[in-house]
């Protein structure tokens, strides 16, 4: 499921205003690390991950297999952070960045 340049647009707003929740460092992905993406992604659908790598190439490659590895969708990567997205129909309201969110903004 691709995501619209709208619903991008929105998800980087309320990316913004999140924390990272996982920081991947020069060690790289490690099995703990995907756990913890994977938690993370059911809880809230859409996550920021702080990519603390010293080489851009570096930092793109892992990003890329953080995506494919997580099924999760890339919203966005500036610098040493990222955004990823994944759909979770049974979200929990009160941990969802993307159902909090359009709780307090209203559908649009």
């Amino acid at each position: 499921m691709s995501l619209s340049q709208a619903q991008k647009k929105a998800f980087r707003s309320i990316g913004h205003h999140l924390n990272p929740v996982v920081t991947v460092s020069e060690n790289g992905i490690s099995d703990g690390l995907l756990a913890e993406l994977e938690r993370a992604l059911d809880d809230h659908e859409l996550v920021k991950i702080k990519l603390a790598i010293a080489e851009r190439d570096d930092r793109a490659l892992v990003l890329d297999q953080l995506v494919v590895q997580s099924g999760a969708e890339r919203v966005q990567a500036i610098g040493k952070m990222a955004l990823l997205y994944r759909h979770n129909p049974k979200a929990n309201p009160k941990l969802s960045n993307i159902k909090r969110f359009e709780g307090h903004h209203g559908r649009h």
